[in-house]
């Protein structure tokens, strides 16, 4: 058998890192939100409130767009709006009562998922996908 290329190999973590997370959403996917929603979800419950647009520029996504995932997050009751604290014009996107419990639920259902997962590779193994954790999220974030 031939060495496998560098290409190869990258193509195989992309496509091993996706199934990870289509795996890890699935064990919350009762929850039933997009992938969106649950970013947006996210960035508020990290971030605090929020105006529309300033939600749209941290997600790359277009204002108007982000105005339908709000509107759709809103009518589910996960998130409501509240006049913004110093600019009387605008309007801050915050999590409901709803929207924190969803958003605990979902993440705890995801680590219990991950959790058992990683629980089932020896320690060695353990240690490895952990540190490979740590690389992944320094190549993220540059």
């Amino acid at each position: 058998m031939p060495p496998r290329s560098f290409a190869t190999d990258l193509s195989d973590l992309i496509q091993a890192i996706g199934l990870l997370v289509r795996r890890v959403r699935a064990a919350a996917a009762s929850h039933e939100l997009s992938l969106t929603e649950s970013a947006v979800m996210a960035r508020l419950a990290r971030e605090g409130p929020s105006t529309t647009a300033n939600l749209a520029r941290a997600e790359g996504m277009k204002p108007q767009s982000m105005g339908t995932t709000v509107a759709a997050l809103e009518e589910m009751g996960m998130v409501e709006r509240k006049p913004h604290p110093s600019d009387g014009r605008q309007v801050n996107i915050q999590l409901t009562a709803k929207g924190m419990a969803a958003r605990k639920s979902a993440k705890e259902a995801k680590l219990s998922w991950l959790a058992h997962a990683v629980g089932q590779l020896d320690k060695k193994e353990q240690a490895t996908l952990l540190a490979a954790g740590e690389i992944i999220k320094r190549l993220a974030e540059k």
